[in-house]
């Protein structure tokens, strides 16, 4: 198997439509990051447009993910694998998620995706965050499949237009073209919300990063403002506003394979 860069890009767009109560739907223009978090130093030196751990025009930062310490990120990231029984074995953790840009950032959703020594995709951490600046994730066993899908029980709060109910359903494709997400939300009415992301892979240069800032804006500092935008509308349509609970100290929920989502088992915090 090639090896990949320490550092690329995926650019393409996200799509939400809710359904319950009333049909609302919105799409944007996005770019993701996606680098192997054991070769962090490639990627700082990869391009001027890019940096770890310091200020540039995008970036990444260790302490926005996982113990959001500044402190390597594989203990961490082994921990949740581990945590489903997942063993990597040394084997490559790519993140796949939003950069930060001008000072900023906030990632809905990252995926990490651990592989065993032979390049084999063995598990997927959905890594989910609010505005409110909590997180959560979902960490679920990959069998062999170019097409993984999981179930788990809904159990974070991530919008105040929804409760915190129902089961979520993750399909995830993922080859070294392109990469598509689906997260669909059902309750005991049906379907309620579905957002996906489609976006192809593209090499890590200055140039794409500038073209990212002038052209996709909501990539980035913009896709807080988008979210509080549409949450607007939501209430202009009439949708209940939920209060947000009090986070539980359970950070992690195992998700199963498969389509239809089952009662979880969730695994008691052990690093805050």
């Amino acid at each position: 198997m090639t090896e990949q860069p320490a550092l690329q890009i995926l650019k393409g767009h996200t799509v939400h439509q809710r359904s319950i109560p009333f049909v609302h739907r919105f799409k944007y223009g996005l770019a993701l990051i996606d680098l192997d978090i054991d070769r962090l130093d490639e990627a700082d030196a990869q391009t001027r447009s890019f940096s770890v751990d310091r200020p540039s025009l995008f970036a990444f930062n260790r302490k926005d993910h996982g113990t959001r310490r500044d402190e390597s990120l594989r203990p961490w990231a082994e921990d949740q694998f581990q945590s489903a029984g997942i063993e990597l074995e040394g084997g490559a953790i790519r993140l796949v998620t939003f950069p930060r840009h001008a000072f900023y950032k906030f990632a809905p959703i990252s995926l990490w995706l651990g592989h065993g020594p032979d390049g084999d995709l063995r598990g997927i951490l959905y890594e989910v965050n609010n505005t409110f600046g909590e997180s959560h994730t979902y960490v679920a066993a990959t069998p062999d499949s170019s097409r993984h899908q999981h179930g788990t029980d809904k159990v974070f709060h991530v919008s105040p237009f929804f409760d915190v109910s129902g089961t979520y359903e993750f399909t995830l494709k993922r080859n070294d073209e392109q990469l598509s997400l689906v997260v669909a939300t059902k309750t005991e009415s049906g379907q309620s919300h579905v957002a996906t992301i489609s976006a192809k892979t593209a090499p890590a240069t200055s140039a794409a990063f500038i073209g990212i800032a002038l052209t996709k804006p909501f990539s980035t500092l913009g896709v807080t403002m988008a979210i509080h935008w549409q949450a607007l509308k939501l209430w202009l349509k009439g949708a209940k506003y939920h209060p947000k609970p009090k986070q539980s100290s359970v950070r992690t929920t195992i998700a199963t394979s498969g389509s239809a989502a089952r009662k979880t088992a969730p695994i008691p915090e052990t690093t805050v």
